[in-house]
């Protein structure tokens, strides 16, 4: 079992049906998640995206906004996302430390990476925010970033599916699941696991990527026991 893991997830999962903003229903089942594995023992940090607000890429799409200040939009709004996520949690009785990798000290932390791991040992749940704190790089990249700066074992990709397919299982019916896969299949042009970036990194330091589906009650923890069965593992 590992005892410290990384899980990330997109906001839109947040949104759930509405396409936009927050879903309480869908936050308190996250909440719940986490929760599980706290009680199992492991230490746990979450970056959440924010495309349930603004994509940086989207925002700046027809050029009236920079794509810089795109991302700095998308950065706010992870922002959002993971003050929301520590009322999740704290509300069932679990400590959390929000760390932003932009300063917003009435809101949260800075992230330092040192005080993170402590706040871990602790017990606290520690949410990252703001991504990198540099536009350009995902919140994919930033969860590798902040895996490997805490000493986490493995990055757990949080989705609505339950793995890495070789094409979109929901377009394609002989789509095919994909168990084992390694940092270079991972990179390939139809395999969409994380960005390159952020595989590389992950490459880099052999930090193992399990790909779950979130939705699904105790797969979070299933995974986290190292119990690969119902998910897509690239080491």
């Amino acid at each position: 079992m590992s005892k410290r893991v990384l899980v990330k997830f997109s906001g839109e999962v947040l949104a759930a049906n509405q396409g936009f903003g927050i879903d309480t229903v869908v936050l308190k089942f996250i909440g719940n998640e986490i929760k599980s594995l706290i009680d199992a023992g492991i230490e746990v940090g979450i970056v959440i995206g924010g495309g349930n607000f603004v994509r940086g890429v989207s925002a700046a799409e027809d050029g009236l906004i920079r794509r810089t200040t795109g991302d700095h939009m998308g950065m706010l709004s992870t922002v959002i996302n993971a003050l929301a996520m520590q009322e999740a949690i704290e509300h069932i009785g679990i400590p959390v430390r929000v760390q932003s990798a932009i300063k917003m000290e009435q809101f949260c932390e800075s992230y330092v990476s040192r005080r993170a791991q402590r706040h871990l040992e602790k017990g606290r749940v520690v949410v990252f925010a703001a991504g990198t704190g540099n536009p350009f790089f995902t919140t994919d990249t930033a969860a590798t970033l902040r895996a490997v700066e805490i000493n986490a074992e493995m990055i757990i990709k949080a989705t609505k599916v339950d793995g890495v397919y070789d094409k979109d299982p929901a377009k394609f019916d002989d789509a095919k699941k994909l168990e084992t896969l390694t940092y270079d299949d991972a990179l390939k042009d139809n395999i969409k696991v994380m960005d390159d970036t952020s595989i590389a990194l992950a490459k880099d330091n052999s930090l193992p990527i399990a790909v779950c589906n979130m939705m699904e009650p105790g797969s979070l923890l299933k995974t986290a026991r190292n119990d690969y069965s119902s998910c897509s593992i690239v080491k």
